[in-house]
């Protein structure tokens, strides 16, 4: 699985546009699997902790609703960013990728990360 997460991160990284930073997530204890940040003071590993609060919460409000739902992915429409919680099918781990909104859209981010997650998505 270690080579399947460099070559995720690797090509997100070199491929996407407005690339800030990306973390692999297990979300029963929030610990990255695998984590890079073209900005030092950015610490992807550390936001994915956060966003796992944010998808219990979600999670807990479908639940309420009765809703017989799964999340696929979130995102958040910032200032100067564009933040995706991408889900894996089996809803046990996430990728967090962050992007600079003034050289990435929201839609060419996420199909982009779409294709660069197949391989791991099968095993997770």
């Amino acid at each position: 699985m270690e080579k399947i997460l460099t070559t995720l991160v690797q090509n997100v990284k070199e491929n996407i546009p407005g690339y800030i930073a990306i973390s692999v997530a297990e979300i029963a204890s929030g610990e990255s699997l695998a984590s890079d940040s073209a900005d030092t003071n950015f610490d992807p590993a550390l936001a994915c902790a956060y966003n796992v609060e944010i998808i219990n919460a979600k999670r807990k409000a479908i639940d309420i609703l009765g809703l017989k739902e799964n999340i696929n992915d979130i995102h958040f429409k910032l200032d100067n960013h564009i933040h995706i919680v991408d889900m894996s099918p089996s809803g046990e781990y996430f990728i967090y990728l962050a992007v600079d909104s003034n050289r990435a859209n929201l839609a060419l981010t996420r199909t982009m990360l779409k294709k660069y997650k197949q391989e791991l998505n099968e095993v997770l």
